[in-house]
């Protein structure tokens, strides 16, 4: 391989924040960094997103103690990637909450994500070592859910595929905020290495018919008033779209890998660049982006091994 993968050099701490997006309704960011959502109800505190390891994730509980020391009772993940739910455990909660599809993800690629994630970017697994497992639910369901916190009522839904196909969002509806997860970023590229670019944008009209007042993404700052709501969507809605066409018009005319990768750099460098973990999520983009417009509808499950072949496809 003839350099490595750009977040294995990204070994820099980043800055945590921890706004305040509605009533009791708190989001965990760290500059491009996963994000963690936080719900207080009357009784209770629902985590949205769990963080990859339990010393990331006692960040996390170091800020909500600040606020409140009701007990955390749920821990919703919106999606199977390792870097959102391997340290769940931290929390102590009653249950964890997924959708079907992302729980049955887990089974059939929980630990190939790992242990590529692990590979690709080490300084989000730091304490690795107290992960005790693959991070499993104890409770799923299809299509939506509700949980109260006392007289707060969330309500979990799949509203489409996006960045998986098993993505949730978590609506408060007594602030009108969503935690989307990965579904919408803010100023930091979408990892589309196991989506569906078809489905994203749709998913994206679900969530802007709610019509949010905020929005927790999934990395990025939080999001706060309508301006911000609209344009996070519509950055997101255009760095999909941008991936994808360029790639796809390759793939149409026969062109090769490392061509959809040129092809997209040109559309996605001048208007992404500097995004956090542009770099990063190119390669896996890419190569999900140009497998879709050959018709493949289930991304191809990424391992160790497998990174390490398409990155050297890309290089020259």
């Amino acid at each position: 391989m003839a350099k490595a993968f750009a977040s294995q050099g990204d070994m820099e701490d980043k800055k945590i924040s921890f706004t305040e997006v509605g009533r009791d309704l708190w989001a965990f960011t760290a500059e491009g960094d996963p994000n963690t959502g936080v719900i207080i109800g009357d009784d209770s505190v629902m985590i949205v997103d769990a963080q990859a390891t339990p010393r990331m994730a006692n960040r996390v509980i170091e800020e909500i103690r600040k606020v409140t020391d009701k007990p955390i009772k749920y821990v919703v993940l919106s999606h199977y990637h390792a870097v959102r739910v391997l340290g769940a455990s931290a929390y102590g909660a009653e249950q964890i909450i997924m959708s079907d599809k992302a729980g049955a993800m887990v089974s059939e690629r929980g630990q190939e994500d790992w242990d590529s994630e692990f590979q690709r970017f080490p300084r989000l697994f730091q304490g690795h070592e107290s992960i005790p497992g693959l991070t499993r639910p104890t409770m799923t369901f299809a299509g939506k859910m509700s949980v109260y916190l006392g007289k707060r009522r969330v309500d979990l839904m799949h509203l489409g595929r996006a960045h998986t196909a098993g993505d949730i969002v978590a609506w408060v509806a007594d602030e009108q905020v969503m935690f989307t997860g990965d579904i919408v970023e803010y100023h930091s590229a979408c990892y589309c290495g196991d989506g569906h670019f078809a489905d994203w944008g749709n998913t994206l009209d679900a969530i802007k018919a709610f019509r949010p007042r905020a929005i927790a993404p999934g990395r990025g700052d939080a999001l706060v008033g309508d301006d911000m709501v609209n344009a996070a969507i519509e950055n997101t809605r255009d760095f999909v779209e941008s991936t994808y066409w360029p790639a796809a018009a390759v793939a149409a005319r026969g062109g090769s890998l490392k061509e959809a990768w040129d092809a997209v750099r040109a559309e996605c460098d001048p208007k992404f660049a500097d995004y956090a973990i542009y770099e990063h999520c190119l390669p896996f983009n890419v190569a999900r982006a140009y497998d879709e417009a050959l018709g493949m509808d289930n991304p191809r499950i990424w391992t160790a091994e497998r990174d390490l072949e398409m990155w050297a496809d890309l290089q020259g």
